[in-house]
């Protein structure tokens, strides 16, 4: 068993940085780990940003049951935000770029672009074999801060609500 259970995860725009609403399994208490984001700009990839983070030793166990598609999505919003797109916006985005096209070609596509089809068919087919009544959903929180700081933008993503 995992000695932590990820419940929610969430992307805060001031000061940037991923934060992670876990069980913590051997003390069965339920703890905040915000992981700040550095290096991080409008020009980053977010697949390469969400596979170190996810690696990343310091978070691994934490990380391990959140996918690497829902960090990416933290991250696009994030870089959106850096753009000046609004979180609304930003979500619309990525939305599109998540979405199968039925139209498309795909012997037309890269290997790159043909993978990530492939994960989004194997999302979407995961998706509808669990029954999960779970709309795609990300809102803006506030949360209170032990040092007391107030954050003015937390954006959550709610597919990391469902029991791991």
């Amino acid at each position: 068993a995992m000695a932590f259970s990820a419940q929610k995860c969430g992307i805060c725009f001031q000061p940037p940085s991923i934060i992670l609403i876990y069980r913590d399994n051997s003390q069965d208490k339920t703890r905040q780990r915000i992981m700040p984001v550095r290096n991080f700009s409008r020009f980053s990839d977010c697949s390469r940003a969400a596979e170190q983070l996810k690696n990343n030793p310091r978070h691994k166990a934490y990380l391990e049951g959140v996918s690497l598609r829902q960090l990416q999505k933290l991250y696009s919003l994030l870089r959106g935000h850096l753009e000046g797109q609004s979180l609304a916006e930003s979500l619309e985005k990525f939305h599109q770029e998540e979405t199968i096209d039925p139209e498309e070609d795909m012997n037309k596509l890269d290997d790159k672009e043909l993978a990530k089809r492939k994960s989004i068919m194997d999302e979407l087919f995961e998706k509808n074999r669990k029954k999960k009544d779970d709309p795609d959903f990300v809102y803006n929180v506030e949360v209170e801060f032990p040092q007391d700081e107030q954050l003015e933008s937390c954006a959550w993503d709610m597919e990391s609500d469902e029991e791991i």
